[in-house]
């Protein structure tokens, strides 16, 4: 009984999430090239590549900041590019370059970002000191002289 639920539960973890927008990077507003961007319920995947591809993944809940770029060549195009500054170790900012609906997509993002902070209780405040040098606790500022302003 015991291994049915075990089953149970691994398959529950291993389904897969809702896609909620897919995109290529592009050239010249056509979709040739090997990057893919998806975004689902909490994850945004980044794969690279063809014949040596790499999958990065990013928890939203990690982003701390959206920005939506373009040019005038992307523009005339209808494409953008979407730079997300992150909590994440391996990749602080992720660029998303030059994707269809840019403005809807960042929007999106933005709406997804925010609904995972609230549910996992995750204020901007608690994260910003984990993008770039790391988190400095108490006893790390103590040891360094910089608690409470006391040299």
């Amino acid at each position: 009984m015991t291994n049915k639920n075990e089953s149970d539960q691994v398959k529950n973890l291993l389904v897969d999430e809702e896609i909620l927008w897919k995109d290529r990077k592009r050239y010249l507003g056509l979709p040739i090239s090997f990057t893919v961007y998806t975004l689902d319920n909490n994850r945004l995947y980044l794969k690279r590549g063809f014949l040596n591809s790499v999958i990065d993944e990013l928890l939203l809940y990690r982003v701390l900041d959206v920005k939506l770029s373009r040019s005038l060549g992307q523009k005339i195009f209808g494409v953008g590019t979407i730079v997300l500054s992150t909590a994440d170790q391996s990749n602080p900012t992720l660029i998303i370059k030059n994707v269809r609906h840019s403005d809807r997509t960042r929007k999106l993002l933005s709406n997804i970002v925010e609904r995972e902070r609230n549910e996992k209780r995750i204020m901007g405040k608690e994260m910003y000191g984990t993008a770039g040098m790391g988190i400095m606790d108490d006893i790390g500022m103590q040891d360094q002289g910089m608690n409470n302003g006391v040299m």
